[in-house]
């Protein structure tokens, strides 16, 4: 018999195409807005500029200062751009720092936004906001922080390196893969899920073969919008506390700790979801879905240690007691002895051994 179960579908409109960029400015016309400002991160000002030149009048300027894992006081001088220039809307160009940026000023201003992804992050389809203050990561879900609009355009991941493109889908992959076992997953959810999970395991070998291939770049750019989908629908578990600790408390990089993270995350998790978790299985063609996704990782040059991207050995101790202080709902039960354990051998660089 069937589980019974709640399912609230996304609101938000997406735009999905090879070339559907141009159709920001009427995006823009169509939610009734006329004032918009373009935000990216440094690194991607000069593409910002191009989105607000195909904007015409409709862009007010362009706020190039997104940074990873959203810190307050960026989202205070946004804040300040937007009211010194009369924007009443925000198109966010990149990836997952601008999208944070963007739900960050929609969550204080209640104002319309469109995303455009140059990643795989897939925050764009959540009502989910990280940001921090002061060292610490808190999460906020509202209804006001889901963008209204998403312009998924294939052509703007043409030129994403081959190492940000893998950590990117593995981050995307995180969502689904937690998805599966969410205490409050339903059918639906588990479908785009499991679809989210097929088409990056498919994609992303293929790009890293031909990083330009516009067919693989498209099916990344749509599991990637499945499993963000699902990551906004249900409740998130173990995985996603870690790494909101690590991105958190010790500014890890945010894919980078997502890659490393979920195969051991995933094992931890097998023996308590073995069922739930059975698609992973299947698409990798094994029984044990943290390893296989470890394999894969390495298979496709994704990063393996959390030493590699920043964290001391010395931070192990204080990132599990952060992590088992207020955990979020596990299919497992979570210790500290445990956790220390996990983030140990992801630290190393192991493979998961359970």
């Amino acid at each position: 018999m069937m589980r019974p179960f709640n399912y609230q579908g996304s609101p938000a409109k997406v735009l999905f195409g090879a070339g559907m960029r141009k159709q920001v400015a009427q995006a823009i016309a169509d939610l009734g807005c006329r004032r918009a400002l373009v935000l990216s991160t440094p690194q991607q000002a000069k593409d910002a500029e191009t989105i607000a030149a195909l904007l015409g009048e409709r862009a007010v300027g362009t706020f190039a200062q997104a940074t990873m894992h959203t810190p307050v006081e960026i989202t205070e001088l946004a804040l300040q751009a937007m009211r010194d220039s009369g924007a009443d809307c925000t198109v966010a160009f990149g990836g997952g720092s601008t999208t944070g940026l963007g739900k960050a000023i929609a969550y204080r201003l209640d104002t319309p936004q469109i995303v455009i992804p140059t990643t795989y992050a897939g925050s764009e389809v959540t009502p989910i906001l990280g940001q921090t203050q002061a060292g610490c990561k808190e999460t906020v879900r509202a209804a006001s922080i889901l963008p209204e609009v998403v312009i998924y355009d294939p052509e703007l991941t043409l030129g994403l390196p081959v190492p940000m493109t893998v950590t990117s889908g593995l981050n995307a992959m995180a969502h689904a893969a937690e998805a599966l076992y969410a205490r409050d997953r339903n059918p639906i959810s588990s479908l785009m899920a499991v679809e989210g999970l097929r088409a990056l395991a498919e994609a992303l070998p293929q790009i890293t073969e031909a990083p330009r291939d516009l067919s693989a770049r498209s099916a990344a750019l749509y599991g990637a919008w499945l499993c963000g989908t699902v990551l906004g629908t249900v409740g998130m578990s173990l995985h996603h506390k870690l790494c909101h600790v690590l991105g958190g408390t010790f500014d890890l990089p945010h894919a980078e700790t997502h890659a490393i993270i979920l195969p051991h995350a995933i094992a931890f998790n097998a023996g308590a979801a073995a069922a739930e978790l059975q698609p992973i299985a299947e698409i990798f063609g094994t029984t044990a879905p943290g390893a296989a996704l470890h394999d894969f990782a390495v298979r496709i040059g994704a990063p393996t240690a959390l030493k590699d991207i920043g964290l001391q050995e010395a931070d192990l101790d204080r990132a599990a007691e952060i992590a088992t202080a207020n955990p979020y709902w596990n299919p497992r039960e979570v210790t500290r002895t445990d956790i220390r354990q996990l983030l140990a051998a992801a630290w190393r660089g192991d493979a998961p051994t359970t």
